[in-house]
């Protein structure tokens, strides 16, 4: 495990409900106490850190007197908005403690399936982490509803890892990592402490869910870090209340379990456009461009392009051509057709103006451009 997390710059931890909320008895205001200690630690050694919590459905339930999780979608919704207001209020509690500053951001796995609500959040959350904001993320459960019913937030901090190219993603759970079976009923289940994420073989260890206040198991953490392994991201899987478990990671001991990712971090996002079939449009750029691009490794600016082909949103993989009409690069637009035809030779500093708004200052960033 060593130089895994040693060498991770930006980490997602994730922590669920049964921890959160001390098996559902409320809020466990020491424990989250800790973790931000740990995440402020982590920040000080330069690192990026980004928090998903559990726990908003059990603290609502919590504060309104139900002992059992409710089956109706407008009672777990309420419980989700009641408990909400009391788990953004400790977060930002325990990480001003430290000096931290906190941000609540709620999603849904909608938000990350669309193109440019995707865009939308990642340029949110990088905003934040530059600003040395701590982002707390949870499933925006008050207004969903498949996701209350079968989505998890082991899978949404796989996505956040995805969505913020994380080059970690540690899953605090109330289990040491992944066993061969079952502890409790085989005596012959031995402990993994490393293993290839998305390796078939460990959803047959994982077997089903364990707790009643959370939704996942052991076969959610799995699937998650296959998904982040997706992107480049190796996960931990490790007990919530280990020692100082965030920063003894951080130092490259090994705790948990490791499922290592066999896609380099960079590759696999390069290759995802690389292998875009539909490209809803294109841009041409001058010569200029094309050795800011091509030799230089640079982002594309509008101010280079020269003529705005097809008609595409925001968050589309677009190309990018020459004056010959060969295609140089692909990558995602941040800006739609119509209002890259309205910038197109003009600097930044025009945009507003022409636009009504100020967005990014690039046609498409150097993170989200590949060479063909």
């Amino acid at each position: 495990m060593n130089d895994v997390l040693k060498n991770a710059r930006r980490i997602v931890v994730k922590v669920g409900s049964s921890l959160v909320t001390n098996e559902g008895r409320g809020i466990d205001a020491e424990a989250i106490g800790t973790w931000c200690r740990q995440l402020a630690a982590l920040a000080q050694d330069g690192r990026e850190v980004i928090m998903v919590s559990s726990g908003a459905i059990a603290e609502g339930m919590k504060r309104l007197g139900w002992a059992t999780r409710p089956k109706e979608l407008h009672e777990l919704q309420a419980a989700a908005a009641v408990g909400q207001m009391g788990l953004a209020q400790m977060y930002e509690t325990k990480l001003s403690e430290h000096g931290l500053g906190s941000a609540q951001v709620l999603l849904t796995h909608a938000d990350l399936a669309d193109r440019e609500r995707y865009l939308n959040a990642r340029s949110t959350l990088l905003t934040l982490l530059s600003h040395k904001v701590v982002p707390v993320i949870n499933e925006n459960d008050t207004v969903v509803t498949d996701e209350i019913k079968f989505g998890d937030n082991d899978t949404l901090a796989a996505l956040v890892a995805n969505l913020v190219e994380a080059d970690a993603l540690v899953i605090l759970t109330d289990q040491k990592g992944l066993y061969s079976a079952d502890p409790r009923k085989d005596a012959n289940a031995r402990f993994i402490d490393v293993a290839t994420a998305g390796d078939p073989a460990l959803e047959q260890m994982a077997g089903g869910a364990g707790s009643s206040i959370g939704r996942g198991g052991m076969i959610t953490k799995v699937l998650a870090a296959k998904r982040a392994a997706g992107s480049g991201a190796n996960t931990v899987v490790a007990w919530g209340r280990e020692t100082d478990v965030l920063v003894r990671l951080s130092q490259g001991e090994s705790i948990g379990t490791l499922f290592v990712a066999t896609t380099a971090k960079v590759a696999a996002r390069k290759q995802w456009m690389a292998d875009h079939l539909q490209l809803r449009g294109a841009v041409v750029i001058d010569d200029g461009a094309v050795v800011k691009l091509r030799d230089e490794g640079k982002s594309l600016l509008p101010i280079g392009m020269t003529e705005v082909v097809g008609e595409f949103h925001r968050g589309d993989v677009i190309a990018v051509r020459n004056a010959q009409g060969q295609d140089l690069a692909r990558g995602l637009a941040n800006y739609a057709s119509s209002e890259a035809r309205r910038i197109a030779r003009k600097p930044s500093s025009e945009f507003e103006a022409l636009l009504g708004f100020t967005g990014e200052p690039e046609m498409i960033h150097r993170d989200n451009l590949v060479l063909v």
